[in-house]
């Protein structure tokens, strides 16, 4: 069977259960906060001053528009979630696209709708396979893409023939490069994401028709953008929830990093030298060994390392800094930190190796798929709201979250 109809069939058809809306409940809030916290940053203004000289401006901006500026925005400080089952971002394309058709629509609609486009995403991109990744797409603007298109689907109300034609639609205009990392392009692909899920499933229900093997025919997306065609990543979906497994961030980085930095929370010394060892795929994302702006080096595991020996918050967003990248104390510890990969690893695991002033040596260790129970990632999450957007706007947007209420909701993201 080929993976459109799969893909249909759940999206029109799935009931999501309670403990996997729990996690997307969590996620919305959470997006919510990136989102309100990246409204300043140049890509989101840049996007906002586009829309107002062409006219389209708060209530009217077309729902397209919308997804795309909220996308970009919310994925403009990278401090939104990441499912590592196919290294994306699923919050930033998903969230978007179906809060611009929410109109009408209760939040518990919408929340169903971002699971299910979640859990495609996520599906896709298993299907996809890691090669499509380490070629050089951004999992988050291709994988993404087809999830956004099935979140709007749901949302919309598509049969399941509409559903396939909007997939269909998004093998034609999904897109999205990692050589845009630690540039605008990188949220930017977030944005494009959830504006072409918009758009495709617009499309689909107005009668455009497509290709019926657009994602997975011999001619279709992955064929042409090396992808594996691993049916596996199918495999009981609707049974299995994988965006119970999604993973949020809790420092202001690149999210390959973020093993590192709650491993670094052992150290027990001053430092002499130190060896982080990470998973092969990483040493091409977030590596950056000189960091050249406040935007590269959340792309750099010498540089959040040596914030952390100096005591500079990884957690707060004005710690990545153009300053502070070309800080020359920052340079003399960053000179202290070598990356090297292994394989063994997985891709949610890193491993130091640390010498002490003293001469002490130590290993230090952390997995992120290590288990976290639905309170301490709420109490984490509030924890973040609240240094990120203050006390009161965590309470609001929570507030708005838990009481259903999608207008509220709306009028806080702005």
């Amino acid at each position: 069977m080929i993976p459109e109809v799969l893909i249909a069939r759940f999206a029109a058809t799935a009931t999501p259960p309670h403990d996997a809306m729990s996690i997307i409940r969590l996620a919305l809030f959470d997006w919510a906060v990136c989102a309100i916290a990246g409204r300043d940053e140049p890509i989101a203004r840049i996007l906002r001053d586009l829309a107002e000289a062409e006219g389209a401006v708060g209530d009217r901006l077309p729902p397209a528009r919308a997804a795309l500026i909220n996308g970009a925005t919310s994925h403009a400080l990278d401090y939104d979630d990441t499912h590592f089952a196919h290294i994306g971002h699923t919050s930033v394309a998903v969230m978007p696209a179906v809060l611009a058709l929410s109109q009408g629509r209760t939040l518990d609609e919408v929340l169903q709708a971002a699971l299910i486009g979640s859990e495609v995403a996520v599906r896709v991109g298993l299907w996809l396979g890691r090669d499509h990744y380490q070629i050089g797409f951004h999992q988050t603007a291709t994988a993404g893409a087809f999830g956004a298109a099935m979140a709007a689907s749901r949302l919309l109300g598509l049969t399941q023939p509409q559903m396939i034609a909007a997939l269909g639609l998004v093998s034609t205009k999904a897109a999205g490069l990692k050589s845009q990392f630690g540039t605008m392009g990188k949220p930017l692909n977030a944005g494009l994401a959830a504006e072409t899920g918009v758009l495709a499933a617009q499309w689909a229900a107005g009668g455009m028709t497509s290709a019926d093997a657009g994602l997975g025919g011999a001619l279709g997306f992955g064929a042409t953008h090396h992808g594996a065609g691993d049916m596996a990543g199918f495999r009981r979906m609707g049974d299995d929830w994988l965006m119970r497994d999604v993973s949020h961030k809790f420092h202001a980085c690149c999210h390959g990093l973020h093993a590192t930095l709650e491993a670094l929370k052992g150290l027990n010394g001053e430092v002499a030298e130190l060896t982080i060892t990470t998973h092969p795929r990483w040493m091409s994302v977030c590596n950056i060994l000189t960091p050249r702006s406040g935007l590269e080096c959340k792309f750099s595991y010498r540089m959040v390392t040596a914030m952390h020996l100096s005591g500079i918050s990884t957690a707060a967003i004005d710690s990545y800094s153009d300053q502070a990248a070309t800080d020359p104390a920052l340079a003399d510890i960053r000179a202290r930190v070598h990356v090297h990969e292994d394989a063994a690893l997985t891709e949610m695991q890193a491993q130091i190796d640390v010498t002490y002033d003293d001469g002490r040596k130590a290993e230090l260790f952390h997995d992120l798929n290590a288990p976290l129970d639905p309170a301490t990632r709420h109490d984490r999450l509030m924890q973040k709201a609240r240094a990120v957007v203050g006390g009161a706007m965590a309470e609001d947007l929570w507030g708005a979250v838990g009481a259903d209420d999608t207008r509220a909701l709306a009028r806080l993201i702005g």
